[in-house]
């Protein structure tokens, strides 16, 4: 995983999720969704309860802190270890804006 910060801070973060409402993303389980921000808070469309951007300021924090840390082991390396509400769905919307980039793993077919 790979956490661009350089073009994210937590000034202009949630601009960036609010300029992609409307747009499809996909959880990790590779289900989909989209998203309505009504002031502070983020809506999907898979669950009631909304997302509250000061959820995505911690979450970012969270990543900053881990990332940036001199010397430490990496601890978050996916939407669990993030520990935070909604954490599937903040995953998601992170990676969709470009803020984390996965390797994709892709399984190739053996041939006997």
């Amino acid at each position: 995983m790979v956490f661009h910060n350089e073009a994210f801070t937590i000034d202009n973060l949630w601009d960036k999720i609010v300029e992609q409402e409307g747009r499809e993303f996909l959880t990790k389980k590779g289900l989909p969704f989209t998203y309505t921000i009504k002031g502070g808070e983020l809506f999907t469309d898979r669950r009631e309860r909304s997302i509250t951007r000061s959820t995505f300021e911690k979450a970012y924090e969270k990543l900053l802190r881990d990332q940036v840390g001199e010397g430490a082991p990496k601890r978050i390396v996916g939407p669990k270890t993030l520990n935070v509400y909604g954490a599937p769905y903040v995953w998601a919307v992170f990676t969709g804006i470009g803020m984390i980039e996965e390797e994709l793993y892709i399984q190739e077919e053996m041939q006997f």
